[in-house]
């Protein structure tokens, strides 16, 4: 796993980086062993959304879920990765 938190971040900043670093590292491991991108990325969509769904409840998902597209497309989502 690439360690993050020497950059400068404190408290959630620098466990969202863990977090998704450790996300990186298991769907790398996972395309290793076989695994279909495409079933990783659903596979962890069931599994960040059935979480959701069992904190916030199915009306604050679903709200969270319709807001998706805009943010989207606003590039909310998209991350570059730095490799080291």
């Amino acid at each position: 796993m690439t360690d993050r938190t020497d950059l400068g971040d404190t408290g959630i900043d620098a466990q969202k980086r863990a977090a998704l670093d450790h996300l990186y590292d298991a769907w790398a491991e996972a395309t290793t062993e076989g695994v279909d991108s495409d079933v990783f990325v659903h596979a962890a969509l069931f599994v960040a959304l059935a979480e959701m769904v069992e904190t916030y409840g199915e009306v604050a998902v679903a709200e969270l879920a319709a807001s998706l597209p805009t943010r989207i497309q606003s590039g909310e989502f998209t991350v570059r990765r730095l490799y080291q």
